[in-house]
């Protein structure tokens, strides 16, 4: 086992023996938006629709860090925001699945197009919704915060709720785990 196994002090590994192993070896990430890149509450305005959302900087940040090392993160929602197609807009997310009601057919749809496999990419998702698209996953998981019957079957639970940066838990695991994280702490410090 690496290392840097044991410098990972953002969740207890030991809880998850499997997640190290798994972040590895991603070459994708896949994430649901609310409750995952969103603390999932829904802000309603005078005209109701939904008026706000909040994105964690240091999420945005992780998702570039992955990007820079050429690991792509792709958003599947089942619903449709432009607050979100901004977001992603503005961190470089090219693979874009909002209003989605079948999650696991749009997710094969960006595995073809990247000539991946299921078993190449981590899943994070919070509710029931997010099952199919984590079925098959090589690495699943689920925040904080999210329903209990997501983290019965995730492989890794991350400390951090959705939307108060568990994305960024996640892409640090990954990073540290295919050994990056060193390099681009140094890179950001120099």
């Amino acid at each position: 086992m690496p290392s840097a196994f044991h410098a990972h002090n953002t969740n207890p590994l030991s809880q998850y023996p499997q997640a190290w192993d798994r972040a590895g070896t991603v070459k994708l990430l896949v994430l649901d938006v609310d409750g995952v890149l969103t603390n999932g509450q829904v802000l309603i305005g005078e005209n109701g629709k939904e008026s706000l959302k909040a994105f964690d900087i240091q999420d945005g940040l992780g998702i570039k860090l992955l990007e820079k090392i050429g690991i792509p993160t792709a958003i599947i929602t089942g619903r449709s925001s432009k607050m979100v197609l901004a977001r992603c807009d503005e961190l470089g997310i090219k693979h874009v699945h909002m209003g989605v009601e079948n999650k696991a057919a749009a997710l094969e749809k960006i595995l073809q197009s990247l000539g991946l496999k299921s078993s190449d990419c981590a899943v994070m998702g919070d509710d029931w919704p997010d099952f199919q698209m984590m079925k098959s996953a090589g690495l699943k998981i689920c925040p904080a915060q999210g329903h209990n019957a997501v983290k019965e079957i995730a492989h890794f639970v991350t400390t951090q709720a959705g939307g108060t940066g568990a994305v960024r838990e996640v892409c640090d695991l990954i990073l540290k785990a295919q050994n990056r994280y060193e390099e681009l702490l140094a890179q950001a410090r120099a």
